[in-house]
């Protein structure tokens, strides 16, 4: 069965991630997944549904925040695979996997962790993806992770909005850099998830919008999916609210 292309989804081993890889594997692609150690068997368990679908799949273990392993991680999967569309999903809500941190309490420790895995780690995969699509003279899709706080700052999250500001930031840099070469950048914004990474969100119904529900990880994979596809070669540089109607922009 001939494949789609290569995608490689970072932060894949639960939640948005492992949602938009098993979908992308669905719509027929390859799918290279990404975590941190601790979530290897995670992977390992993603790895076999994909190849379940009749997919190719791999692990790739990575510190998105760190350059050096973003490097070696975009060299092994277009070694392996061949080459590489990006989904820079990774992300983090706060010390210790929380949030809800008032700015007057967070520490440099607590701003360095979001920024460094939020805002670093999408300029990392955006860079690294961007020289080696540049090179495949394909063209392709770039697809970032920003959220409803990149579009409107919400108390005691103030790490958190500036990191998701800067994701809307590098993905509108980086649409007007590749879009020459027929690479699109986007992402997409979604307000409250029900995933591990927002246990505490999923039951505030302030967040649940005009829709009056919690979004899942398939409403999420069904707009990367759509962003993933021919049809979408006409949009670039926009981060996509999918938030339930929380509010409109």
């Amino acid at each position: 069965m001939s494949s789609k292309g290569i995608a490689l989804v970072t932060g894949a081993a639960q939640g948005i991630g492992r949602g938009v890889a098993l979908r992308l594997a669905d719509d027929g692609f390859d799918v290279a997944v990404n975590d941190i150690p601790g979530n290897v068997e995670n992977l390992d368990t993603l790895v076999e549904e994909i190849q379940k679908k009749g997919r190719a799949g791999s692990k790739h273990v990575a510190d998105v925040s760190q350059e050096d392993q973003v490097e070696a991680m975009v060299e092994a999967v277009v070694q392996q695979h061949g080459g590489l569309d990006m989904v820079a999903n990774a992300g983090v809500s706060g010390r210790g996997g929380t949030a809800g941190i008032p700015l007057t309490e967070v520490t440099v420790e607590d701003w360095d962790l979001i920024m460094n895995i939020n805002a670093r780690g999408p300029f990392l995969c955006y860079k690294y993806a961007g020289i080696q699509m540049i090179k495949q003279g394909r063209g392709g899709r770039i697809i970032g992770a920003c959220s409803l706080a990149g579009k409107q700052g919400l108390a005691t999250l103030g790490p958190y909005t500036a990191s998701k500001f800067a994701v809307r930031g590098i993905t509108q840099a980086a649409a007007l850099e590749f879009g020459a070469h027929g690479i699109t950048v986007n992402a997409y914004a979604p307000g409250a998830i029900d995933t591990p990474m927002a246990a505490g969100a999923s039951s505030n119904k302030a967040l649940a919008g005009s829709i009056q529900r919690i979004g899942f990880p398939a409403d999420i994979a069904s707009l990367v999916s759509f962003l993933a596809s021919k049809e979408s070669g006409f949009i670039t540089g926009q981060s996509i609210s999918i938030n339930g109607g929380v509010f409109f922009d």
